[in-house]
């Protein structure tokens, strides 16, 4: 398998730029997903990453080989595409052994090598099927078994699992992080869902409009977003914004919001002007007194927890709380923030003043 660093690279196409000097490490054996809204870059990053696509500029290492100029032929790598892309006058068999067949394999070990696969994938049964009969989540394992049959140094995966439903998109998702783990394969995932990412990715970069919003694990990700973007674009609800207009100095270790004080992480920036408050809903408590107060607008049931939109001075608050608190609408309540978790945004910039304890978790393209 191999590490994979992507260094500057940019994409043009006419007068549009589809990636902006794109700059992150893919190390040896990670599973590693490119996350973003439709049109973010993350695609047309993949396929410059496979060979599908040359750069504009920058440069592009695997295994500590410069390949941005060469084919994708040439890279040692395999490519799963959303619609798997099988030959459909081929049985499964046929399919995940071609591309040993191609290479000269002799078929004595082409058959070994296929009844391998098979086994891990749990497609055995199947290898004399043709493909166009077949489920959606076989024809993807069959697809995953063509591309892992002659051990590239790199798997490229732009949203298989774009084509399945809901229920059977989980399943094949587990699958799939299982099976990377048994082959210690590198692997580079395209999704634009955030829950995929943060489920089965060990590192995350999160794109938008061909920029690298940030870099790091799921979890410094979602705790200590760089961006407003990215505090928006992941969790379910995103993050809530508390508007306002003061100051917040570097080393400064709270805010005032209102008449309220409120504590915050050490901040290693500081601004004036528009700020924003960003808080999970998950840290946000419903109280008699509350630092923030405001007016109850609508509960959402959702079992064992439920999500309470309060309007303040300073925008509407999501707090997801326990589905048995009693909660009325049009009732005033206070809001307690858990000051560990809260991030200060320069508002105008879209930016965290985050603290010097974050900053090396986090790589703001």
């Amino acid at each position: 398998m191999a590490q994979i660093r992507i260094e500057n690279v940019r994409k043009e196409f006419g007068t549009f730029t589809a990636v902006q000097s794109s700059t992150f490490t893919i190390e040896d054996g990670e599973f590693f997903m490119l996350l973003g809204p439709s049109g973010c870059g993350k695609t047309t990053t993949l396929r410059m990453m496979a060979g599908l696509e040359l750069p504009t500029s920058g440069e592009i290492y695997i295994d500590g080989e410069e390949v941005g100029q060469k084919p994708a032929s040439q890279r040692d790598i395999a490519f799963v595409f959303q619609m798997f892309a099988l030959y459909p006058h081929m049985n499964v068999g046929k399919n995940i052994s071609y591309p040993l067949l191609s290479q000269g394999m002799p078929k004595d070990a082409v058959k070994k090598k296929v009844g391998e696969i098979a086994e891990i994938l749990g497609i055995t049964d199947i290898l004399n099927k043709p493909v166009g009969g077949l489920s959606g989540g076989d024809r993807q394992r069959v697809a995953l078994g063509r591309a892992i049959v002659r051990d590239p140094k790199a798997f490229f995966m732009d949203e298989p699992l774009g084509a399945l439903d809901a229920e059977f998109r989980e399943h094949m998702s587990e699958e799939l992080r299982a099976l990377h783990d048994r082959m210690n394969a590198t692997t580079v995932y395209v999704t634009h869902d955030q829950l995929e990412a943060m489920q089965m990715g060990d590192k995350i970069v999160v794109m938008n409009h061909g920029v690298v919003e940030q870099f790091g694990v799921p979890q410094d990700i979602y705790d200590w977003p760089a961006t407003m973007f990215v505090a928006n674009f992941l969790g379910s609800p995103p993050m809530n914004f508390l508007k306002f207009s003061g100051m917040a100095g570097t080393g400064a270790t709270s805010v005032k919001l209102g008449d309220s004080e409120i504590s915050v992480p050490e901040l290693r920036a500081g601004t004036s002007g528009e700020l924003a408050l960003g808080v999970r809903p998950e840290h946000v408590r419903l109280s008699d007194a509350g630092q923030v107060r405001g007016e109850v607008l609508a509960t959402e049931y959702l079992g064992t927890t439920q999500i309470v939109t309060v309007r303040t001075a300073y925008g509407d608050v999501k707090a997801r709380i326990a589905s048995d608190v009693s909660v009325k609408t049009g009732v005033s309540t206070g809001l307690d923030l858990d000051a560990r978790t809260l991030t200060v945004f320069d508002a105008d910039k879209g930016s965290a003043l985050l603290s010097e304890a974050n900053e090396g978790v986090l790589n703001h393209g």
